[in-house]
């Protein structure tokens, strides 16, 4: 008798993170769930979950939510947490759409129907969920990039469904759908042409100033001061230089080089991510342990196979978590590029702004943060097999 009742306490007792989630989780069900709007540009109307959905669908969503808010705040294992919080992410994105097409009235083809606050709180809380359910898991490698798989497995086949097409970000896609995919190629050719670039330049740049110190120090300060200019200001910068090349270099505006569009923007990008390349290349190669060098001059290796057997592969985990810090920044900062005709997702982002249309603003930067997010899963993944695979080397 005495075990069992000191054991149930135990099992009521809270998690510290599912605390601060289940107090989100609470905030996103007292705020509306979704906001239908007589055109794409008027306010709109909010809607509670209970008044945006059918009572059968409002009440089924209120009772997973309210579950996996219980699940989060209680101490329950890691396994349970993920399905929950999977549970949730999986109803919230099914039920948005019914709500759509709830709220939209028959045969009226201007209204809008379009998540609310609610609905985005409520995806982040359990998105965090599954984010410690996962951290507590601790999965390999290649079970990240599974888990990323699945996840956008899920959402193309959501996406195919017609599950979301009431919704005003749909629509939206529907009247722009060749533009999206060309600025999308657009979006991709500027953030990894300019990681290519960068790492191509970065990476010898690195191995030079590990050799140098006096090079090292003024090499990164140049490069500091360049990640201190804002962008905008970096590709108003550009843009006089480059118009120059063109109008005076043969063949210069045939290979794209122009003052305006992607030229400028490449250049940008390039520029600022030769800090993170550079300095993490440095710092990786100092982390070498001196024994590994001594043995490899033991054994009769030259200063270039020392660097390529041992020093690169033994830094690896260093440089790609710089090569990840680039890729992340880039694809953010390459809808700023659409300021300068540079193309990518910021062309719709900047026309929803002016059109005050905030639907077509979330048509580009959705794909921005879900290929930010896919990004960083790939290369988090590339940096923990490398560093078990440096682990198992030594």
């Amino acid at each position: 008798m005495a075990g069992s009742a000191t054991a149930w306490p135990a099992a009521l007792r809270l998690d510290k993170v599912g605390v601060v989630i289940a107090a989100i989780a609470a905030t996103g069900l007292v705020l509306p769930l979704a906001t239908l709007r007589a055109n794409r540009i008027v306010a709109g109307e909010p809607r509670a979950l209970l008044d945006a959905l059918p009572p059968l669908q409002g009440g089924m969503l209120l009772a997973i939510l309210v579950a996996a808010s219980l699940v989060a705040l209680l101490r329950t294992p890691a396994l349970v947490r993920l399905g929950a919080s999977l549970a949730a992410l999986a109803a919230l994105a099914l039920l948005i759409g019914q709500a759509a097409m709830f709220l939209t009235p028959p045969g009226n083809s201007f209204a809008r129907v379009s998540p609310a606050a609610g609905f985005w709180v409520l995806a982040f809380a359990f998105a965090l969920l599954s984010a410690d359910a996962l951290t507590r898991l601790a999965p390999g490698p290649l079970a990240r990039v599974g888990v990323l798989a699945l996840v956008a497995a899920l959402a193309a086949l959501l996406l195919a469904s017609g599950a979301w097409d009431g919704l005003s970000v749909m629509k939206e896609y529907a009247v722009r759908a060749d533009r999206f995919w060309a600025e999308a190629l657009a979006h991709v050719v500027l953030a990894l042409g300019s990681l290519a670039a960068s790492t191509l330049l970065g990476v010898p740049l690195g191995i030079l100033c590990h050799r140098r110190a006096t090079l090292r120090a003024a090499v990164l300060n140049v490069l500091n001061v360049v990640q201190t200019i804002p962008s905008i200001a970096l590709f108003g910068v550009l843009m006089a230089p480059l118009a120059w090349i063109a109008a005076n270099v043969p063949g210069a505006a045939d290979l794209g080089v122009r003052g305006i569009g992607m030229a400028p923007a490449f250049v940008a990008l390039v520029l600022y991510s030769l800090l993170p390349v550079v300095a993490n290349t440095v710092i990786g190669l100092a982390q070498v342990p001196a024994a590994a060098n001594d043995a490899a001059r033991g054994v009769g290796m030259t200063g270039g196979q020392r660097l390529r057997q041992v020093e690169l592969p033994l830094a690896l985990p260093v440089i790609l978590t710089g090569i990840r810090i680039v890729l992340v920044q880039n694809i953010g900062l390459a809808t700023v590029a659409a300021l300068i005709g540079g193309g990518g997702f910021g062309v719709f982002v900047f026309q929803g702004v002016g059109q005050t249309a905030l639907d077509l603003v979330l048509l580009g930067a959705a794909p921005t943060v879900a290929l930010a997010f896919a990004a960083a899963v790939l290369l988090d993944s590339a940096v923990a097999w490398s560093a078990r695979h440096k682990g198992s080397a030594a």
